[in-house]
Parts: structure tokens; sequence; C-alpha cells
């Protein structure tokens, strides 16, 4: 089968935070997880290039846009490949292969009754003299009351247009707006209301916030979204009278999903529709944080409807809940966040991503607080996991030579292991990390107790055949739960797996008696009780 896993595409325009992490790395499980049971994967994500915060941040900065967005996705890339997120293909929506597509794309959309032209009031600064585009505005949300963007209210979630803000003012200079015609092309998002509404009720493996969400969206009432904008900054309109405007970005950045996958297809030889066809033998997820919900649920399914080809519709909704720090919201301009670049250089990639999947806001908001992540660092991963591995290689190294002992698979453990492979693997393949995890810990908690219960040490001499079954049994728990934990923690597991000749895959795995094993050594060091309070102090707490 093949596997399409979007992940949601970062704006370019400013340092990632734990809050794209947490909301980024269920995909990341998901990938590695369909490719060890042998599923062909296109995981796929990029850069989001395009758009007016991006050229908000470089007005501010007096450089392009294109400079501000190839720096931050410069940084991107390094930041998820510093934490293993193993993209097939991590592109930037300003990349020729995705300009291309959605060209494409926009120019076969046109000719969809479901497309009409309209001339309407659009925002206008004197003092800047451009159009400003719905972020380039700020104001009051008219169903909250609370501070927002011209396209979407943080507060509530509402999806906004720049003519609905209230008390609008120019985000660049302050001044108020002056309101002139522009004529555009618009989606008849409203007339799809039907077969979105069927989309939803027969989702399978939609979390119930996007579920809840987007009920909520058609309830109220779907608006018609203009396709194109008068913009400086993005991928020209395919279309003839419309010289000097852009597509909208609303109406091309969830297309990278497209974009992508087509460029990984065409390089592999396969046809576009062998992944993207409504028949084809395929299962995509799209995976995000709450906030981007009905560009997954809404608008990228209207966009393909309207389209006409027949593409496949998303078939799961990953989408997580908010990630608050310390108990208080993210906020970047306060500089309330903790930013990924800085977090990479300090601790090892495996523990972060732990936090983030154990701890993570799956189904409700959860905090990140520093006195928890060492907390979990050191109980789960150096207390329980660590220890077993290296109680167990430490003895085998001191009084067996580091030889792995010779004895036998017993039906038991043969039967629990295979049983905990099904059980994980069918909780990730639903999108349930914090549950796949739990499982695996409590494995590796049992190990613990198997291996205090056998007593190795008080065996070694009176009944060495005692002590080599414990022993190989261990060893082979090792190997299993490194190999469980792989679409988590890929890093440390290939270490583990390495060491015994193997690599990650989703099958029971066996180590076999006599193999010599390299000297031992701790996967995790433990943190110092200091260290949380050293990050708060970096935090100004």
């Amino acid at each position: 089968m093949k596997i399409l896993i979007g992940g949601a595409w970062p704006y370019a325009n400013g340092s990632l935070h734990i809050g794209h992490i947490a909301g980024l790395l269920p995909g990341d499980v998901l990938a590695r997880y369909h490719r060890a049971i042998g599923n062909q994967v296109y995981y796929v994500s990029g850069s989001d290039c395009h758009g007016t915060p991006v050229s908000i941040r470089a007005a501010q900065e007096g450089s392009s846009p294109e400079e501000v967005s190839g720096r931050y996705h410069q940084e991107f890339c390094r930041c998820f490949d510093a934490l293993g997120f193993s993209y097939d293909k991590y592109g930037k929506t300003s990349a020729p292969e995705h300009t291309r597509f959605a060209s494409d794309f926009h120019a076969k959309l046109y000719q969809s009754p479901l497309v009409y032209e309209q001339t309407e009031q659009q925002a206008y600064c004197p003092s800047c003299r451009r159009f400003l585009a719905d972020r380039f505005l700020t104001g009051t949300c008219p169903a909250c009351g609370a501070p927002a963007r011209g396209d979407q209210c943080d507060a509530c979630g509402t999806v906004l247009d720049s003519a609905s803000l209230s008390e609008p003012v120019c985000a660049l200079c302050g001044g108020k707006p002056e309101w002139q015609e522009s004529r555009h092309l618009y989606l008849a998002a409203s007339r799809l209301e039907p077969q979105l509404r069927a989309l939803l009720e027969n989702s399978r493996g939609w979390r119930k916030n996007a579920q809840a969400f987007t009920r909520r969206y058609l309830d109220e009432g779907l608006r018609d979204r203009a396709l194109t904008r008068d913009l400086d900054w993005g991928i020209d309109v395919p279309k003839p009278g419309y010289e000097g405007k852009k597509i909208y970005i609303w109406a091309e950045n969830v297309l990278g999903y497209l974009s992508m996958s087509a460029a990984l297809l065409e390089e592999q030889g396969e046809d576009f529709r062998s992944l993207w066809g409504e028949e084809a033998d395929a299962l995509h997820y799209y995976v995000h944080a709450k906030d981007n919900i009905p560009f997954h649920t809404i608008i990228l399914p209207a966009l393909l409807l309207a389209q006409g080809e027949n593409l496949r519709l998303p078939d799961r909704i990953v989408s997580n809940e908010y990630l608050t720090l310390e108990g208080r919201k993210v906020s970047t301009s306060q500089n309330w966040a903790i930013w990924v670049k800085d977090l990479i250089g300090r601790y090892h990639p495996d523990s972060i991503r732990y936090f983030m999947l154990a701890n993570g806001p799956e189904k409700r908001d959860a905090d990140f607080t520093w006195a928890e992540f060492v907390r979990c660092h050191n109980s789960d991963l150096v207390g329980v996991y660590g220890n077993f591995i290296h109680r167990t290689l430490a003895f085998v190294e001191k009084y067996r030579g580091s030889l792995v002992p010779d004895s036998a698979w017993e039906p038991w453990l043969e039967e629990e292991l295979a049983a905990l492979y099904t059980q994980v693997g069918s909780a990730i393949a639903e999108g349930k990390l914090r549950e796949a995890l739990g499982l695996i810990l409590e494995q590796a908690k049992a190990a613990n107790r198997f291996f205090d219960t056998c007593r190795p040490w008080a065996l070694r001499e009176g009944d060495p055949a005692g002590c080599s079954r414990c022993l190989f049994l261990c060893v082979q728990l090792i190997a299993n739960l490194a190999n469980l934990f792989a679409p988590f923690l890929p890093f440390s597991s290939a270490q583990v797996l390495f060491r015994f000749g193997l690599s990650p895959s989703w099958a029971l795995c066996k180590v076999p008696g006599g193999l010599r094993l390299p000297p031992a050594a701790l996967l995790f060091e433990r943190l110092d009780r200091d260290t949380a309070e050293r990050e708060r102090e970096r935090l100004g707490v």
C-alpha cells in the first residue's frame, strides 16, 4: 500500500519552537512505522515561503522575502534533520517544482463552474502604498472580540477575511486602511457544503478535535473565498487579465502535499494517480496542530473537489491540541518560547522526541515544563529503559566475556512480544502515539522486574544454565524493545540494534547465542537536578 504522510508546512518567517515539533512529530513516527511494515511511504512537507508573514518580516528587517524565507528554510532543515525527521521530500513553496504544480493546478481549477470573478472592496494602505492581504491587517475578531489577524483568530479559531475584521489597521505602519475596488477569482466553497459534510460524516481516523471544528465550520455556513490577491510575493495567477496578482497563499500552500509527492513519484517513475487517484490503493495522513484543522478538512478538500480530477480526499487527520510552556501560551512576539535551534544543541534528540510524544497534546492541551522534562528523561529513559539495557549488557560483559549466552527462546516470551508488536502497531496506525509509547514502556518495566526476579548474580556460580537463560532472554528483550521504540527513538534504537547486527523492522527479532558484543555504554546520561532551574532562568522565570 502507498502511504502519504503530509506534515504541516511551517511559515518561513521565524524560528521553530516546541509547539511546532509537538504538532509535527507524529508524522515521523507514522512514516517510520509504515516503512517498517513494508508500505511505500511518501512523507512530505516543506517551508511555507510565500504569504504575508514572510513579507512582514522582510519589511521589518529591510530585506527581501526571498532572503528571509531562504534563511529560515535552511534553519528548518537543520532542525528537522537533528531531530531525526525522515522526510522523503522536504521542499519549499518557492521551489520550481511547487510553483509549476500550483500554477498548473490553478489553471485547471479556473475552468471549474465553481470558480467565478468578482470585484471586491480590498484594503489599501495609503502610507505603505500597497494593497493589504489579510495578514497585513490586524484588528478585533467579530466573533469573540479578541485581537486577530485578517485571516484567522487564534483565540477562537474563526477563519476570517479582511472585510469582516473589526477596527482594522495596517500591520506594517499602524495606519487606517482605505477600501478600493479590485477584481479577483473566487472559489464557491459554499456550494461544496454537501460533499464536505459527507466527507466529515464518513471520516474514519479523524481526531475528535478535527471532527468538532469541521462540523462547526459547516454548521456556521461556508463562505466563498478569494483565490487571488494583490501581492508582490507569491505565485503568479495563470490567467490573462490577472497580471500583477498572485495566487492567494491559502489556495497554494496546501497543494504542497501534492507537489512534493508528485516530484517523488516522478523521480521513481510512478504515475501521480497511483497515489492521488480516488481509487488508488493508498492511505493519506495529514499531521498538524489544531489551528491548521480547517485548512486540511475544508480548504484542501474544497480545492481537490473543485479541480475536478477525482483526486483523493483526506483519509486520516492527526491534529494535535496546543502545547503551552510553563503554564502560559507560547508567544513568539514576547519571546516566551523554547526555540528548537537552541534545544537541539543541549539535549539528546530522542529525549526531546520522547517527551513531546509521551506527554504531547494528543487529545487535550498539554503543558511543557522543564521540571517534567527532566523527570521524564531521568525516570523513563534513564531509570527504566536505559537501566535495563546497561545492567544486562554490563553483566554479560563482566561475567560472560561479552558473549551472548547460549540458551533457547521460550514460548511465553515469543507470544508476549508478538502481541506487543500487534498492539503497538495498531495504536501507531490509528495515531494513538501516547498509548503506543505507554505499552512499550510497560514492557521495559516488566523486563526490569524479570531481571530482578531471575537474580542472575545469585545464579552465576550455583546455576550457570539458569543464569544463561536469564541473560539470553534479557538480551532478546533489549533487542525487541529497541525495535519497538525505533519509530519514536530512532537514534538510540539504531545504536542498540547495531550492537546486535540488526536493523529496525516490525517483526520479532532474535539475537543469536555466542554473538560478541561491543563494550557496554550508557544509552542516556542522567540530567542533574539543576537542569530545570537553569532552563527556567533562560526563560526569565
